[in-house]
């Protein structure tokens, strides 16, 4: 692994946070990361929701079954899709900026000593239907993710997922 990328390599899912709130400035810096994401002909369809609430991060595992790790978490950011701002209205370039939004977010936070897990949301009805009913989300916008933050209990390992079976160079082979 090349230490210089050491900020992906030390990306990994957090599960249990310590009892510390999350800054409003560190959650600000998250918000910039994900809105310098790329997105198609710079639409820039995303919206974020962002929790600190305690009661409201534990309604969001109601809607969220693999969401446990909120109940420990003292932030979250709902990322959602906005189909109005989707170029040309395809959800499938929405879902894909979205998601490049949620990955800045991810990396950012692993750059500023916090933990998170991405939580997924599209494509589930109950999961979708849950989160829009608890924020009341307007038809239009999509929640697409959570990613659930705070201070990691424990810094999991660097590790990479590199496979040279799923590299095709130049062309597919077997």
């Amino acid at each position: 692994m090349n230490p210089r990328l050491d900020f992906i390599f030390t990306r990994r899912s957090v599960r249990k946070y310590q009892d510390k709130d999350v800054p409003t400035e560190l959650l600000n810096d998250l918000l910039e990361a994900g809105m310098a994401a790329p997105s198609a002909r710079a639409t820039d369809p995303w919206h974020f929701i962002v929790i600190t609430s305690r009661e409201t991060l534990d309604k969001m595992v109601k809607a969220l079954p693999n969401g446990k790790m909120l109940l420990t978490a003292p932030a979250a950011i709902v990322v959602c899709g906005d189909m109005h701002r989707a170029l040309e209205g395809y959800e499938s370039y929405m879902l894909q900026d979205v998601s490049a939004a949620v990955e800045n977010i991810l990396l950012a936070a692993n750059s500023l000593g916090l933990g998170s897990c991405w939580l997924g949301i599209h494509p589930r009805p109950a999961r979708m239907e849950g989160i829009r009913t608890l924020f009341k989300l307007p038809d239009h916008i999509v929640p697409v993710a959570g990613i659930a933050l705070g201070w990691p209990e424990t810094v999991p390992e660097a590790r990479t997922r590199y496979r040279e079976e799923c590299v095709h160079r130049e062309t597919w082979r077997k």
